[in-house]
């Protein structure tokens, strides 16, 4: 078995469905006011941790070209003085989805490349890079369920489950 192999596999299926979320979401969804987080705020925010948490640690993490300050928390920044951030302007679908293609090439490069056994590189997260992973995998897969399921209630819209995703290395 090869372990890299599973957990690339499984972050690749993870982001296809998300990429499904995103692409199948209807324009009013997209930044509708009646949710705490619109669509699109929670499409970033998956997509930004998944792109932290790929690198060795946070000293390495170079944000997307298009990173907004504070835009990839959902509620008050987890530091003191826990302020709300401000949160403007959307992306737009078409830059949430480069984004999203980005953190596909991140997951190809770097799965093979992290060191399993290694600390999670993240002084939050008091756990192994390996359990990084599936943390990560997790989390977007959260955010994924959520706004599928914004999808289905306000939009009669579905997101075909993705189960397995063999990519080339």
């Amino acid at each position: 078995m090869d372990p890299k192999g599973v957990i690339r596999s499984q972050y690749i299926a993870t982001l296809a469905m998300l990429r499904q979320a995103i692409e199948r979401c209807p324009e009013p969804l997209w930044d509708d006011s009646a949710y705490k987080n619109r669509f699109w705020h929670v499409a970033y925010h998956a997509l930004f941790y998944t792109h932290l948490y790929l690198q060795d640690r946070l000293e390495d993490f170079r944000p997307w070209a298009l990173h907004r300050k504070e835009y990839n928390y959902l509620g008050a920044v987890p530091w003191p003085p826990h302020h709300k951030p401000v949160i403007g302007e959307p992306y737009t679908r078409d830059e949430i989805l480069a984004y999203c293609a980005i953190c596909e090439r991140q997951v190809s490069e770097r799965v093979d490349a992290l060191d399993m056994e290694a600390g999670s590189g993240f002084d939050w997260l008091p756990f192994g890079k390996l359990e990084l992973q599936l943390y990560n995998i997790r989390h977007v897969q959260l955010h994924t369920g959520e706004l599928m399921e914004r999808l289905g209630t306000q939009a009669g819209v579905d997101v075909e489950w993705v189960g397995s995703r063999v990519q080339a290395q």
